[in-house]
């Protein structure tokens, strides 16, 4: 196993690290570049003139453009598996063979099965794993969650999330693989894992679901080549449920044609109320945190303490906020040698969730959440 000497940066790769596109160069790239636990020492795309570009851009001392090359090369401690879901599940399965501790993104493959390979191979290599479910990192949500844990709004009586994103009728020839449900990245498997984990950090489990998974729009025009193609991937996501507490929760997530209202958490307990609310996805952006307690009538704007920052000034407080916050516990995770979370478990308990949301709206009744 790979030996972190106290003191020592970790040295990073990332795979996917493409300069231009993608959220490699939104997020990871420049949340590690601010990071004083990391050394970014190499980048890897599928071409040799991009990977030396990324490497040029973010300061890396090796560019590959092969993940082989990269994963064999002894100076790299962890690496960063930032590409499509589809290919997740061989970028990350090669590199814990290689002995390497892994952040993947989320979705962590496209389905349940493999992900649990991913978790069980990492577990007998005894390698670290973090999945990039960020919204654990946002620290609107972990102080909402120490709220909650600590008795501010008393008992958790019933809780709502919204989550609405525009523009469902057209997409790039280049995104258009998502109307495909099997590949992993629909908005059940993306945008409701993300969000839904967001849910159940902050007030735990649920133990029944009924759900509706709908395809609402059959076809996409894509805009560079102007075809309509057919989809399959539901987009729209209804959810209601009890939690394991004794709470009843409700979600709808959804991707829209026009003007969607982005992002709306509000936890009412029998002392207070708590709402975060955003423009995106609670996993991308910062939040705006309110509260009222016992007979206030009036919601008042909540300040977010330090402590729940991790990560340096230097951090851009946008997309790589909350990525540089898992990019911290990872980093303690390695040093320590104790798993981290969210890990790939973490990430088969998402699953599991999923699909009894799936199971609830194929049956067309409430089904039973296991998450063992």
């Amino acid at each position: 196993e790979i030996d972190i000497v106290a003191g020592d940066k970790i040295r990073l790769g990332v795979i996917g690290a493409n300069a231009n596109r993608g959220w490699a160069p939104v997020a990871h790239l420049p949340a590690v570049v601010a990071s004083p636990d990391y050394e970014l020492t190499a980048v890897c795309t599928s071409r040799r003139e991009s990977a030396e570009e990324s490497a040029r851009r973010y300061g890396a001392r090796l560019a590959f453009h092969d993940h082989r090359d990269l994963l064999a090369c002894p100076d790299i401690d962890a690496v960063a598996v930032v590409v499509k879901v589809t290919n997740h599940y061989q970028l990350t399965m090669d590199a814990i063979q290689a002995g390497k501790h892994v952040y993947t993104e989320w979705p962590l493959a496209t389905n349940l099965a493999k992900a649990q390979e991913m978790a069980n191979l990492a577990r007998a290599k005894g390698v670290r794993t973090m999945v990039g479910l960020q919204a654990r990192g946002s620290p609107c949500l972990r102080y909402m969650k120490e709220m909650v844990e600590t008795g501010y709004i008393g008992e958790v009586m019933s809780c709502h999330v919204s989550l609405i994103r525009g523009g469902i009728l057209q997409s790039s020839s280049n995104g258009s693989w998502q109307r495909d449900p099997a590949l992993g990245a629909s908005t059940l498997a993306r945008a409701c894992g993300h969000t839904s984990d967001a849910l159940r950090f902050v007030v735990g489990d649920f133990s029944h679901v009924s759900a509706v998974v709908s395809t609402q729009a059959r076809q996409w025009l894509e805009t560079d080549t102007r075809q309509l193609v057919d989809v399959t991937s539901p987009d729209n996501v209804l959810i209601s449920g009890r939690l394991i507490n004794g709470g009843v929760a409700s979600m709808h997530v959804a991707y829209v044609p026009w003007a969607g209202s982005g992002l709306r958490i509000e936890i009412y307990g029998r002392e207070g109320t708590l709402i975060a609310t955003g423009n995106d996805a609670p996993q991308i952006k910062q939040l705006r945190l309110q509260g009222a307690k016992a007979e206030d009538t009036q919601l008042q704007d909540m300040e977010i303490p330090v402590r729940h920052v991790d990560v340096t000034e230097e951090t851009p407080r946008a997309e790589p906020l909350n990525v540089g916050q898992m990019y911290h516990l990872f980093a303690q995770a390695i040093r320590s040698g104790e798993e981290c979370r969210p890990s790939f478990d973490t990430a088969v308990e998402v699953y599991k969730f999923l699909n009894a949301v799936q199971d609830s709206s194929d049956q067309g009744r409430e089904v039973t959440v296991s998450l063992v």
